[in-house]
């Protein structure tokens, strides 16, 4: 019996070997994560080299030793060496290369940051304890350097392996386990983000006598189901991972059993709560009697309405009138001296709670456009209720360079310090479109409108109105000033190419 299970074992064992041996995930988490514990080990050992540099004037002064209650006098090079040692320990048991984390998600950055402060908590209790005084500003030097450099090493494997994948390199296979919309869902989510690197290959619904599946087969994708197994479906397609949206077909019996099919195959398997655009600081996993339950916490639009909000709006306003300044005074000198009419157009716009307010921006058009707009819907290139063109003949010579360069958008800085709009915050909508809005999509209202959000960084004008309310009100349920701030760098980059600008 001994012997049957080790012979089962070694199978498995060769199966799994074999499989990652084919799977073109497999050697590139593995050429990744090479490279990454590579690299961090070079990034702690600089820092702590440099933090020794600075601190004794060189790496090898006789005088750089350590006291401590013992007795014993240790030099600082040897510390270094242990330094670095423990460091890099530390980081391998709080798991911070695991391929579950590494290339995606701000898991992998709490990780670095967790297993830092659990190793420099624990040198200064043993410090405490033992009596050992470490050279002033050895450790204070180390630690913000050593912590720093990993997460910017980080930052930059991530962005190689975020242009690998929008290349079509180093992707991920995944089988879709579900029903065709649930399939359709999860395509569109990879194809948002392309540089997480998930490629979908194949489905298979287990629901094929019940479900209609010809949109996806119209795709050109492989589907199947009925007398076929998942298996049968993943050497098929060659999938790397299993992505089930079907948990109520499968069950948990039928969920475990799978694990263990795909496990000596070195399959990964992902399930699919059934929810999109929820922020995972609103995620949880707690285990009750075995079961994982996934919580999600409350919407957070309501932390959109704090005083810290409202307070860095209107620092940031002020600080960035006073900065463009000089910018808005040629606009305007530009703006009059070019077309007759007013320096700036005011419009009517639907702000907090349904809320009229004047929102104030450099005019870009000729005076008294508003009166053509009939004769030009039918050149209408916006979506939805949104009207855009990308050759308005109502635009001035000197209008063409403001949108370009969203400088036409600056004056709404006094909208932030009049308390009617915000730095970052949804598209600021016009009494027809909120008319139009059903209920859903009213909650754009529940926060102030901004001058920048998610809309302005993820294409602008190019958007689809769908696409458009998606982002809007990600954003209202998701709010947090770490995502404003996201926002605001990302805006500074997507205003300098013009991306979407029209």
């Amino acid at each position: 019996m001994a012997f049957q299970i080790e012979q089962d074992q070694e199978l498995l064992r060769n199966r799994r070997g074999e499989r990652l041996h084919r799977s073109g995930q497999g050697r590139w988490q593995a050429e990744y994560g090479r490279r990454l514990r590579i690299s961090d080990a070079l990034v702690v050992a600089g820092a702590v080299a440099g933090a020794q540099l600075i601190r004794f004037d060189g790496l090898n002064h006789n005088d750089s030793q350590l006291d401590w209650a013992g007795g014993a006098r240790v030099g600082y090079s040897a510390i270094s060496t242990l330094l670095v040692v423990a460091w890099l320990g530390f980081l391998a048991l709080g798991n911070a290369w695991s391929t579950a984390v590494i290339g995606s998600g701000s898991e992998e950055y709490r990780r670095l940051v967790g297993a830092t402060m659990r190793l420099f908590g624990l040198i200064a209790i043993a410090s405490l304890l033992l009596r050992i005084e470490f050279a002033r500003g050895y450790l204070a030097i180390a630690l913000p350097v050593g912590l720093l450099g990993l997460m910017v090493n980080r930052m930059l494997w991530r962005k190689f392996a975020a242009r690998q994948h929008r290349e079509g390199r180093f992707l991920t296979s995944v089988l879709v386990v579900g029903r065709h919309d649930s399939a359709h869902e999860i395509m569109r989510c990879f194809e948002r983000d392309p540089a997480v690197g998930y490629c979908v290959v194949g489905v298979y619904s287990p629901y094929a006598a019940e479900d209609e599946l010809t949109d996806i087969e119209e795709s050109g994708l492989p589907v199947l189901g009925g007398e076929s197994t998942i298996i049968e479906a993943i050497e098929a397609t060659g999938a790397d991972t299993v992505a089930i949206a079907a948990t109520e077909r499968l069950g948990t019996t039928g969920i475990n059993d799978l694990v263990w099919q795909l496990s000596p195959r070195g399959i990964d398997l992902v399930v699919t709560p059934g929810v999109v655009d929820v922020a995972d600081q609103r995620l949880s996993i707690r285990p009750v009697a075995n079961l994982p339950l996934l919580h999600i916490g409350r919407p957070q639009y309501d932390r959109a309405k704090s005083f810290g909000k409202a307070a860095f709006d209107f620092l940031f306003a002020a600080a960035a009138l006073l900065a463009a300044l000089p910018v808005m005074v040629i606009a305007a000198v530009a703006i009059k001296l070019t077309s007759p009419g007013p320096v700036f157009y005011l419009s009517e716009r639907i702000g907090l709670d349904g809320e009229p307010f004047r929102m104030i921006k450099f005019r870009s058009m000729r005076t008294g456009a508003d009166r053509d707009l009939g004769d030009l819907l039918a050149a209408n290139d916006g979506a939805g209720p949104l009207f855009k063109m990308r050759e308005d003949p109502r635009v001035t010579s000197v209008g063409r360079i403001l949108r370009k360069y969203s400088l036409d958008e600056l004056p709404q800085f006094i909208n932030v310090l009049r308390g009617e709009m915000s730095v970052v915050g949804p598209r600021p909508p016009l009494r027809g479109e909120v008319e139009r809005y059903d209920r859903k999509v009213r909650r754009r209202l529940l926060v102030k409108p901004g001058l920048t959000g998610l809309w302005q960084v993820s294409g602008r004008s190019d958007l689809s109105w769908e696409e458009s309310v998606r982002l809007d009100l990600s954003y209202v349920e998701n709010w947090s000033m770490v995502q404003d701030l996201l926002i605001i760098r990302k805006t500074i980059f997507a205003v300098a190419r013009s991306d979407g600008a029209y």
